[in-house]
């Protein structure tokens, strides 16, 4: 499995004229996976080899604004730059819980519509991921009577007995999040490999001693 990954931004708090605020992507297969979306991304995007309209999933590890301001701003660029196809694959966003809420309101307050469907699984943090004066709670976001609905996607739990969250799980690979400790509630993400059976015939090997 060939695998590429490309640093778009570094920084952190606000981009400067030569450094983007956090982001990177990671290329397998034709498509690109974006990790983070700072303040920016779309311009360092541009300045890349890469083509934005491949990305088909995008991972946000925490709720600072320089990890994800840049999103409201390229989804809607990708919309700009795609044309209507109901058969399209959605954009899948994962992120911690909140971030359904952040993207949707984005979109709704500045009159923007998407030319793609999204969907947007959150990861329900636990109280011992950042100081216990800084969790808030955001389960509830969205759930009152009369309130539009957001775009779709999962609600994800923790998975005691693997102490990480199941995102992801293809053929050859499976992705998973676990729990960072930072001043609000962070995930980190792994990639695994899924192990490949060999090819050598193991009894025609015994054979031949």
């Amino acid at each position: 499995m060939s695998l590429e990954i490309t640093f778009l931004g570094t920084g952190s708090a606000f981009p400067s004229p030569c450094r983007g605020a956090s982001a990177l992507v990671l290329r397998r297969e034709g498509q690109c996976w974006l990790f983070d979306c700072g303040e920016g991304t779309q311009t360092q995007l541009m300045r890349s080899h890469l083509r934005a309209a491949r990305i088909t999933k995008i991972f946000i590890t925490h709720l600072h604004g320089d990890h994800m301001f840049g999103l409201p701003g390229l989804l809607c660029t990708l919309s700009l730059q795609s044309s209507p196809d109901s058969s399209k694959a959605p954009v899948d966003i994962y992120g911690p819980l909140g971030l359904r809420s952040f993207v949707w309101r984005s979109l709704e307050l500045s009159h923007s519509q998407l030319l793609f469907p999204i969907t947007v699984h959150e990861l329900v943090p636990t109280r011992d991921q950042c100081p216990a004066e800084e969790f808030k709670d955001f389960s509830s976001l969205d759930r009152g009577e009369g309130l539009p609905q957001g775009p779709p996607g999962r609600v994800l739990h923790l998975d005691p007995g693997e102490d990480s969250y199941l995102l992801v799980e293809e053929e050859q690979l499976v992705v998973r999040a676990f729990r960072l400790f930072h001043r609000v509630p962070s995930f980190g993400f792994v990639l695994e490999e899924k192990p490949r059976p060999g090819k050598l015939n193991v009894q025609k090997l015994k054979d031949l001693g």
